[in-house]
């Protein structure tokens, strides 16, 4: 019988961890985007501080999903949180339970650490995606609208000159 487990990533998981996150800008159609290094996700995830987490969930052994994940607080709430910034599960892996599996264990951790909410965005085309995040009972949060500043907007407003 086929064996899914779930674990903290390791260093040796590194190369795994930005091929996924590059399969995943790819089918959000955002490649160009996806230009962390090896080195990049090694700092942010093994460095001092560390700036993010990853679970890595392995089929029969091998790495079939990740889910990537930083630290968040509620001022609402006055307690701290989990943002799930990319989950992805290769194709062949698809329609097992993999990526509920990932949500449980997020979950589980983010109420061991006195966690208050768990959070993610989704594209409004993934309606794969969007159907998941429903069955477990996801509230749409349509009234909010995610705003960023990245590249040269990021620089100007920091008072940055090229």
């Amino acid at each position: 019988m086929p064996q899914l487990s779930i674990r903290e990533a390791t260093p040796a998981d590194i190369p795994t961890i930005a091929r996924f996150v590059r399969a995943l800008a790819a089918y959000e159609k955002l490649a160009h985007e996806a230009v962390g290094t090896d080195a990049d996700f090694h700092a942010a995830i093994f460095g001092v501080p560390q700036r993010a987490g990853c679970l890595m969930a392995e089929w029969d052994g091998e790495p079939a999903a990740m889910a990537l994940y930083h630290w968040t607080f509620s001022t609402f709430l006055a307690k701290p949180g989990r943002w799930l910034e990319d989950l992805w599960v290769e194709p062949e892996y698809r329609r097992r339970g993999i990526a509920k599996a990932l949500f449980q264990r997020l979950a589980a951790d983010t109420l061991a650490e006195g966690g208050g909410r768990l959070a993610w965005n989704v594209l409004d085309w993934n309606a794969p995606a969007i159907a998941t995040y429903d069955s477990m009972g996801a509230a749409a949060l349509k009234e909010w609208i995610t705003r960023r500043l990245m590249g040269e907007p990021l620089r100007s407003l920091a008072g940055e000159t090229m």
